[in-house]
């Protein structure tokens, strides 16, 4: 399985914002885009304008390097969520929203989506009481999502659900934290996405 190895730190840079990668730390004085705010290399600080193609290029980049997406992968979202009936956009969003590495985020047992992938992919999460190791399986609604009985202990999902409080729960999930499961209600509406992107650009980017 492809995935991104170097610092995460660089992504966020590169298009300007937090992407909040790194989750807690990205808001303490710790994160790089305060210490840094210019793109990463020799030629960062630069400034540059940006061709028509440049801000479709960012923009797609920027969504798919908040969800963890690999380029191929998320090509082949995109052309799912365009023959999709409604809007390409944010047909798009609600296929990466419930992705179970994001449920497992949004559910506050990670406190970041790089963080909810390890612990699907090392077989923490059931659902619907089933073992799930697919960081991509796609959750519909009426799914249970749940930690194991002998995974309830670790650390980080421990650390993360103290910590959720900062990060209030989306409202199309809910959750039990004395049995460490959530549910998918509903499919997410796009003002249920908090994420930062104007999904029309990547739209027009594919469109080209």
């Amino acid at each position: 399985m492809a995935r991104y190895t170097e610092a995460s730190c660089k992504l966020c840079r590169r298009e300007g914002e937090k992407l909040f990668l790194k989750g807690n730390r990205c808001a303490t004085a710790k994160c790089a885009v305060d210490k840094r705010p210019y793109a990463p290399g020799q030629h960062g600080q630069r400034r540059t304008k940006l061709s028509d193609y440049g801000i479709h290029l960012r923009e797609k980049q920027k969504l798919r390097r908040t969800y963890g997406v690999m380029e191929k992968q998320f090509k082949r979202t995109f052309v799912k969520a365009d023959r999709m009936k409604g809007v390409t956009g944010e047909n798009l969003l609600c296929l990466l929203e419930t992705r179970l590495d994001n449920i497992v985020y949004q559910l506050g047992l990670a406190n970041s989506r790089s963080q909810a992938r390890q612990i699907v992919t090392h077989g923490h999460i059931l659902v619907n009481g089933r073992k799930a190791n697919i960081p991509s399986l796609r959750v519909k609604v009426g799914d249970e999502i749940s930690v194991k009985e002998k995974s309830r202990q670790i650390a980080v999902i421990k650390e993360s659900l103290e910590n959720v409080g900062s990060r209030p729960r989306s409202d199309w999930l809910s959750f039990d934290e004395n049995k460490f499961a959530g549910r998918v209600e509903r499919l997410p509406k796009r003002d249920d996405i908090a994420t930062r992107v104007e999904e029309q650009l990547v739209v027009e980017f594919y469109s080209k």
